[in-house]
């Protein structure tokens, strides 16, 4: 009997239904856990996913609650909602029963399956580790876009993205994490989707972390060209604040040898714009009324206020893409020359 992994992805937007897919593709078993019209046009119409060299509709299984899915101990479970959704999630779906593979109930989702956090930010592992028992840390190099429901597009080719992988916390078995990761490792790789396991797992998450205090920018101008400098000046006061607070941070050198393997090429896609926005771009042009700032810019500025340092550009774009994601405003609602002078830069 098989007793492969099947991943269920929870929080399925973007990443999650990308990744979904092309484990999909591969002959992998998958659970889609997605909400709304998205839902709906998987289930009625399944998956398309668009790629540099590929579009494919595939069949998906995709449900909307834990009553839709029975969870087994083969199971494991991906966060990869936004940091905002990720504790009403967990609360949610770690309380669903798991069997065993004889169908006895064997306890609760979080004491059971192993958890991955696929999260931008640093704040997703203590949001899982409160609820679930084995957390492991992703940190996501994956650029993917869902703004279509049913839709997801993947701009890497013909490598799709590359996932560090480690235990968040205490483990217990480390035997059996590293069994796990190497599952995973020959589950995702074929899929294009590279699995590197590593103790440093958050020193490459704060690398990211920096990277991502420029989707701010990207979601309230829509097009960053002529605002370099701000992009600049707000991932030179991250670093610095991380410096103080003696966070470990992934190297530059090794983060683009990490991220830069050869065959992944950002590239893209037929009948798309060349440029298309991140996670937090995504947010205001859906009008899901939530952005993620708060866990990237903010993360910078909560560090800043532990350890006594200004940090006015990221607590700056943290308020003003909270305010825009509560209005309704779209990419492209305040111009660069607007933004200088609100952060104090003009």
């Amino acid at each position: 009997m098989d007793h492969s992994p099947r991943y269920v992805f929870l929080g399925a937007g973007a990443v999650g239904s990308a990744l979904g897919g092309l484990l999909a593709r591969q002959g992998r078993q998958v659970l889609l856990v997605a909400r709304g019209e998205h839902a709906r046009v998987m289930t009625e119409r399944g998956l398309t996913l668009r790629c540099p060299d590929l579009t494919e509709t595939l069949a998906v299984p995709v449900a909307t609650a834990p009553e839709q899915a029975r969870l087994t101990v083969d199971d494991v479970l991906v966060l990869t909602a936004k940091t905002p959704q990720a504790a009403a999630i967990l609360d949610t779906w770690g309380d669903a029963p798991v069997h065993d593979r004889d169908g006895t109930e064997v306890g609760r989702a979080a004491d059971v399956l192993p958890v991955l956090v696929a999260l931008n930010g640093v704040a997703g592992e203590e949001i899982a580790l409160r609820r679930a028992a084995r957390v492991f840390a992703v940190c996501v190099w994956f650029p993917t876009v869902l703004i279509e429901p049913g839709e997801v597009i993947v701009r890497g080719a013909p490598l799709r993205g590359v996932f560090h992988v480690g235990r968040y916390g205490h483990s217990p078995d480390p035997a059996a994490d590293r069994d796990l990761l190497a599952a995973m490792a020959a589950d995702w790789d074929p899929a294009g989707c590279l699995v590197r396991p590593t103790d440093a797992v958050l020193a490459w998450k704060y690398r990211k972390l920096i990277a991502n205090t420029g989707n701010a920018l990207e979601a309230l101008l829509g097009d960053t060209t002529g605002a370099e400098d701000i992009a600049k000046a707000t991932r030179v006061e991250a670093e610095e604040v991380l410096e103080a607070a003696g966070v470990a941070v992934v190297g530059k050198e090794e983060s683009r040898a990490g991220w830069e393997p050869e065959g992944l090429e950002f590239l893209p896609v037929p009948g798309e714009p060349e440029q298309l926005g991140g996670s937090s771009w995504q947010s205001l042009m859906r009008g899901t009324g939530s952005i993620e700032t708060d866990y990237l810019n903010g993360e910078i500025a909560l560090t800043a206020r532990r350890v006594g340092r200004p940090a006015p550009l990221n607590a700056g774009l943290t308020t003003l893409a909270r305010r825009a994601a509560r209005d309704g405003l779209r990419p492209g609602s305040i111009t660069a020359d607007e933004l200088r002078r609100a952060l104090g830069l003009a």
